[in-house]
């Protein structure tokens, strides 16, 4: 299994025992650090891998011994020992297609959520409102805190935008695959003819690390202020406490009011800034990896219908899995984790079928 993986992290590890006694390495701490750590987990895999010839060896041993021994007893003992080291080898198996997959570098970290409506006018901005109770929901049955930086809301309850972030350990890892369009097709209470109505919603999710390795210039900024304002645009503070940055060279910008300090406001807009300027660095990183995705399987790109609610049939289509679950106000409700438990369990399928597709052609 993974012959191919193997034989590049032999290699790897070579190449980082001679980097590590380098005088310019042992002189980088920060360097010296990372290199460390990355023999330090291609050891552990390496390990596995050995694991798995032991293992492999004896169940050929016990095999043989099955096949020439003619004492019942002993062959019963073989027998119940084969089973056990199927068993083994299943573990050790799932254990180095996780460890060689490798996790999410931002799995453990908080997020930042945006839900901006999408077509559809009043419907798709009651349904953006919508889509935000279900995270909010959810986010608090993990044990998460949630802060919203910035929301444009409508008269009717609607949302037109929302920014807000959401924090506890392993947030990313239970969010991202949220990111892309969300489809909603329901009657809207104001169809007086019973018609059903499609619309849509756009959820990006970006990863929050405690301290984001994101360089910003200074001048690279054009930072404003204006009046926080509430439902229809009406101010709701007579201080220019709200705060808008752009970032010139990418054209983002991000707005903050829902702090009363100005200062407040603008880190927070700040924050989210890095976390966007952040995920661009990232999304290029896994272009670079793998050119067949633009984010990891199973994750979609901002333009791509991931989900379809749909209310007169009681049900939710996810169409990344082409699979559909019924009891929709049970998913609105916050009970997503089925849900991402089924995402993970196909990103993690789809990965391992891409990387065993290298594996034999590299053969």
């Amino acid at each position: 299994m993974f012959a191919q993986k193997r034989k590049e992290l032999e290699r790897r590890y070579f190449e980082l025992t001679q980097k590590l006694t380098q005088k310019d390495v042992l002189a980088n701490t920060q360097l010296l650090l990372k290199l460390n750590e990355e023999q330090k987990e291609i050891a552990e895999i390496l390990e596995v891998f050995k694991k798995l010839d032991r293992n492999q060896k004896l169940i050929l041993e016990t095999q043989k011994l099955l096949e020439t021994e003619e004492d019942e007893e002993l062959k019963k003992a073989a027998r119940k020992e084969l089973d056990h080291l199927e068993a083994e080898k299943e573990a050790l198996e799932n254990q180095l297609k996780t460890l060689i997959l490798g996790k999410d570098p931002y799995d453990l970290d908080d997020i930042v959520l945006e839900i901006r409506a999408g077509t559809g006018g009043d419907e798709a901005e009651l349904f953006a409102a919508d889509l935000f109770k279900m995270y909010f929901k959810f986010a608090t049955k993990q044990g998460f805190r949630v802060e919203i930086d910035d929301a444009n809301l409508t008269p009717l309850g609607g949302i037109k935008e929302l920014v807000a972030e959401i924090h506890g350990r392993g947030a990313y890892g239970l969010f991202k695959y949220e990111s892309g369009v969300h489809r909603v097709q329901r009657i809207p209470e104001t169809e007086k003819q019973g018609r059903i109505h499609t619309s849509t919603a756009t959820v990006a999710i970006l990863p929050l690390p405690e301290e984001p390795q994101v360089e910003i210039k200074p001048e690279d900024l054009r930072i404003e202020t204006f009046r926080s304002s509430g439902h229809g645009g009406q101010s709701v503070n007579t201080t220019d406490s709200a705060v808008r940055i752009t970032h010139l060279p990418t054209g983002l910008v991000v707005s903050c009011q829902e702090e009363r300090s100005q200062l407040k406001n603008r880190e927070k807009a700040l924050k989210v800034l890095k976390a966007r300027l952040l995920n661009l660095e990232y999304q290029k990183t896994l272009e670079e990896r793998d050119e067949q995705r633009r984010l990891q399987v199973k994750s979609a790109k901002r333009a791509e219908k991931i989900r379809t609610y749909n209310f007169p049939q009681d049900r939710l289509t996810d169409h990344r899995l082409d699979f559909s679950f019924h009891n929709l106000p049970q998913f609105l409700n916050g009970e997503l984790m089925p849900l991402i438990e089924a995402l993970k369990k196909a990103d993690l399928e789809e990965r391992l079928a891409l990387l065993q597709k290298k594996e034999n052609e590299n053969c």
